[in-house]
């Protein structure tokens, strides 16, 4: 490890107690973890020293070293991973080793590969759609490789072919989905307790349809078109006294201008019927409070006329 005086401008960000401090530690830390053979340890070492502005100012070796091994380190590293199944986590790179290929794919710049991998882990787990949606927006915050003649970086695109082997996940879980809620669906036309059920499971199969449909460039439309027409189903049904609450639930996922106003209709006679119920329960109440009343003024009669005729 070489050690050098920073050289001296008034102007140079680097030349703070903390910027030193920190450069000193890190030139440190990479010499131990040179020495202590660890590798894992050593690329994290390795990122902090690249990531280090200042540390050339006081280590001439760290940064060109780091530069150096990080790319082949950086893939040994993931070659491992990937043979252990671990491909995709958002933590990040750690330096015990317990990192997923993509994180150490990504360290290094090398987006292809990472993409690779994060590929491979979609398409291992394909119902994760939270695995999915993090491979979806992984291009968010990604840049390129530095302009050496403007020191810039330009945000990276991932190829259209990553973004087409998604699309052939998402459509393959719509597909089964909207298959699988068609057999739930047929418990629609059949009684109440079949009703409830199939409902239950046939609209929460539409929501996740349509959450992965989202991905794919027609979008959600097939899902919400869908729960349309069970919502009529369900009002073409004999009792939509007791069946209206499904047929809503199904407009209400669907809003379309139909099935809003549908929607509408059974709220607004929902409304109606509570507001029937709640007078008749008033018209009762003060029918059973006349008739108390009335009965307690002939027991006081009665019981006026026995204390008279005792002599009370």
């Amino acid at each position: 490890m070489a050690l050098a005086a920073p050289a001296v401008r008034a102007d140079d960000p680097c030349l703070g107690d903390d910027e030193k401090k920190s450069a000193l530690a890190q030139s440190s830390a990479l010499a131990k973890a040179e020495q202590a053979g660890r590798p894992a340890a050593l690329f994290v070492a390795y990122m902090k020293v690249a990531a280090n502005d200042c540390i050339d100012r006081y280590d001439k070796n760290a940064m060109g070293n780091a530069k150096a091994n990080m790319p082949k380190l950086g893939r040994d590293l993931a070659k491992t991973a990937e043979t252990k199944g671990a491909l995709y986590s958002a933590e990040p790179v750690r330096a015990d080793g317990q990192t997923s290929a993509f994180q150490y794919f990504e360290a290094i710049g090398d987006h292809p590969e990472a993409n690779r991998v994060l590929t491979k882990a979609v398409q291992a787990k394909p119902d994760d759609l939270h695995l999915f949606e993090a491979a979806w927006n992984i291009d968010n915050g990604r840049y390129g490789p530095v302009d050496p003649n403007t020191g810039s970086r330009q945000p990276y695109i991932s190829p259209p072919v990553f973004r087409q082997e998604l699309t052939k996940v998402a459509s393959a879980n719509a597909d089964r989905l909207m298959k699988a809620e068609e057999k739930d669906a047929k418990g629609l036309t059949g009684n109440i307790g079949e009703l409830g059920k199939a409902s239950l499971q046939s609209i929460e199969k539409l929501r996740s349809a349509s959450l992965w449909m989202k991905f794919l460039p027609g979008g959600d439309k097939p899902a919400k078109d869908r729960a349309e027409q069970r919502g009529d189903t369900i009002m073409k049904r004999p009792d939509p006294t007791f069946t209206q609450g499904q047929a809503m639930m199904y407009y209400e996922f669907s809003g379309s201008p139909k099935a809003n106003d549908m929607a509408s209709q059974i709220k607004k006679k929902g409304e109606e019927s509570q507001r029937t119920m709640e007078k008749a329960g008033e018209g009762m109440k003060k029918s059973f409070s006349q008739k108390s009343e009335a009965e307690q003024i002939q027991f006081d009669k009665k019981k006026a006329d026995l204390e008279k005729e005792l002599g009370f």
